[in-house]
């Protein structure tokens, strides 16, 4: 088929330059429309946005110009791809579905809905067979936190388990550009994050559940969670103890992380990384600085078994595949699957 046309909600902000990006050469969808706030709205994308990543503005979006998020301005495209900020996301994406247009959006409202799917592309992709046979289709990400953090656990979810503790340490990125002030965070640790404790249990619970008459039943999970804001600009770590019932091989688990392939069935993924996960056998690994460059990897080190206990740090980039990359990922599975 042709390339997918496409549109993109909330253009100018972290997340949106950063999908910005990664449509800039893509074979298989075309970025014809970006969209920002009503008092840009018709200015050149370059005028428009202040650019934070790294290197120049796309040359073949700079002189794009900014239309609204009304479903007028989106009736020509395929899909609409939303970067929109949660507070402002509900009403503009569900006047464009009342208005058949379909949309992948990043945002928090409907992601636990039991009839729209939220999809981590290698945990669940199979979910998307709920919207095969609707007229317009809604996907929703999960939080980028419960995106990186429940990579490993497909494996994990397979042992006889008594709890999982996961403490994550997630970086000032996450809260948006405005989203925190310098001088909160600067020299400092903030130990709670309004919503995260709560939203990461409840999305992963959804990602490992199954359908059943056309709607998800969640997996019931013993999990709980602590969260914290550091100061470092990009990267979600986590800290996973699990307590196991069982005695494990934990070389023969890291094997199984190691090849933790399930998108191989797919051949035109543009970006899906061939290894989602990467365990690193150094004990001063995974580290922010080092180990988010690519984006959509999961970095696992420190993966030890001691009485009962499994323990591994967890890393990943929170505005690739916690963000930007899964939106696009999931556009190109759909693309595989026939549902577009």
């Amino acid at each position: 088929m042709d390339r997918i046309k496409v549109s993109l909600l909330g253009s100018t902000g972290v997340v949106g330059q950063k999908m910005i990006k990664l449509l800039e050469h893509h074979p298989d969808i075309e970025l014809v429309k970006v969209s920002a706030s009503p008092l840009n709205a018709g200015k050149k994308y370059r005028d428009a946005v202040k650019w934070v990543e790294p290197g120049n503005i796309p040359e073949k979006f700079g002189d794009l110009k900014l239309v609204s998020s009304e479903p007028e301005d989106h009736r020509d495209v395929d899909y609409v791809l939303s970067a929109l900020p949660s507070e402002i996301a509900e009403s503009i994406e569900l006047k464009l579905i009342k208005n058949k247009i379909n949309v992948i959006s990043n945002a928090s409202p409907y992601r636990m809905n039991n009839e729209i799917p939220l999809i981590n592309p290698e945990l669940n992709y199979n979910h998307l067979n709920l919207i095969e046979n609707m007229d317009t289709k809604f996907v929703k990400n999960p939080n980028c936190t419960s995106t990186i953090m429940s990579m490993p656990l497909a494996e994990i979810l397979n042992l006889d388990y008594r709890s999982i503790n996961l403490v994550t340490l997630q970086a000032i990125s996450g809260a948006g550009f405005t989203g925190l002030p310098y001088m909160s965070i600067d020299d400092n640790i903030i130990p709670y994050i309004n919503g995260e404790e709560e939203k990461i249990p409840r999305e992963i619970s959804k990602m490992f559940g199954y359908i059943d008459s056309n709607k998800i039943v969640n997996k019931t999970l013993k999990m709980y969670i602590t969260s914290l804001r550091v100061p470092v600009k990009i990267g979600h770590m986590g800290i996973m103890n699990v307590e196991l019932n069982e005695k494990i091989d934990v070389n023969d688990l890291k094997n199984r992380l190691k090849n933790f392939r399930p998108l191989r069935k797919f051949n035109n993924l543009y970006n899906a990384p061939e290894n989602p996960i990467v365990i690193h056998e150094e004990n001063n690994r995974p580290q922010n600085i080092m180990d988010t460059y690519s984006g959509m990897e999961v970095h696992i080190g420190r993966v030890e078994y001691k009485d009962n206990n499994l323990r591994l740090i967890i890393l990943g980039n929170n505005l690739v595949r916690g963000a930007a990359g899964i939106t696009v990922l999931t556009l190109e599975t759909m693309k595989e699957m026939k549902l577009i």
